[in-house]
């Protein structure tokens, strides 16, 4: 698979998806607080064991929140090359595929595994004409050029927060013309 962010057909044999348990506490832990390392960094008042109490309990009011909300989402640990490497959550409704989260720790960014996976629900949206929808910060302006030159356009303005919504019938005409 070839697209405008490069050649993905080799990661399918690298990339896997499993459960979340209750063993992955610690390595879901250590994938959320790579996501917030530089407020980390700057609250320098805070000891180590302070920083990872905050980080244990935002984690768990962001699930407990996502539970709440989306109580059949897919929660998943995303494997490269057998080591963990992230993690995605996915709520899967009648009206859309929502994309909760995907985080992919440092050393693992940059091989195009987050394309990858996006490119997979990509293909199940427009399998089932179903809308692929995801929240990302406001300020978080590579995040939404990387959304974009996947086909998502802006749904809503959330105060900090813009839902991103990429619709498959926008998409068949142009995937039509490349036969």
């Amino acid at each position: 698979m070839t697209d405008k962010l490069g050649d993905l057909s080799t990661m399918g044999a690298r990339v896997r998806l499993r459960p979340v348990t209750p063993e992955d506490e610690e390595t879901l832990l250590k994938i959320y607080a790579s996501t917030r390392e530089e407020e980390m960094r700057l609250a320098t008042g805070w000891t180590d064991e302070q920083k990872e109490m905050f980080l244990r309990w935002q984690l768990q009011m962001q699930r407990s929140d996502y539970e709440g909300r989306f109580p059949q989402a897919d929660y998943q640990l995303i494997l490269f090359d057998g080591e963990p490497a992230g993690r995605l959550w996915v709520a899967r409704t009648a009206e859309q595929i929502r994309l909760l989260d995907i985080a992919i720790l440092p050393e693992f960014q940059n091989r195009k595994i987050g394309t990858y996976l996006l490119r997979k629900l990509i293909e199940e949206s427009e399998a089932t004409a179903t809308p692929l929808r995801h929240m990302i910060y406001k300020l978080n302006t590579e995040a939404r050029r990387f959304y974009e030159r996947l086909g998502f356009r802006l749904k809503e303005d959330e105060h900090m927060y813009l839902l991103m919504e990429r619709h498959p019938e926008e998409h068949a005409t142009s995937r039509n013309a490349d036969g």
